[in-house]
């Protein structure tokens, strides 16, 4: 086989070396999926601690529980979100280096289509970063101590 030939080592070699760059990104999704499932994890725990207090509740302590659940409701979107996002993103990656491949080994000019999917890729995979942004936001304002607790005071005859 020559030099080259489509699939000769050297060839094969080149594209590896041109794949290693988005291979790598794979590693940064992962390591974002795994922070964002243990986020999605923690929410739901908490929204399952959450149900039997709603239940047993009456008056402003009944509306406390339900405004927390809505909360919690709409962490579990935002990460799932973020979620697919990110997983979006690594397919799009997938698909650019199986094109990498595809394309050299057929001689056919992919070129185009390889940098749509790439922009697409990062574009997706930034709007999981944005998702996951609001969502801490949303989970950092929804932990707030009340006013009424900030102003306790213990009882000195206890």
């Amino acid at each position: 086989m020559a030099i080259d030939s489509p699939a000769s080592a050297y060839n094969v070699a080149q594209i590896i070396q041109l794949a290693v760059a988005p291979v790598f990104l794979f590693a940064g999704i992962g390591a974002f999926l795994n922070v964002c499932t243990g986020r999605l994890s923690r929410i739901v725990d908490r929204a399952r601690d959450v149900e039997p207090l709603l239940l047993a509740s009456r008056g402003s302590e009944h509306e406390r529980w339900l405004n927390e659940l809505r909360v919690l409701d709409r962490r579990m979107v935002l990460v799932s979100r973020a979620i697919f996002l990110a997983v979006l993103a690594a397919v799009l990656t997938c698909a650019v280096v199986v094109l990498l491949f595809a394309a050299t080994l057929t001689n056919d000019k992919f070129g185009t289509e390889i940098a749509v999917l790439f922009i697409v890729s990062m574009l997706s995979i930034g709007a999981a970063f944005a998702v996951f942004l609001i969502e801490t936001r949303v989970g950092s304002r929804a932990v707030r101590i009340r006013s009424e607790l900030l102003a306790h005071e213990a009882d000195p005859d206890a």
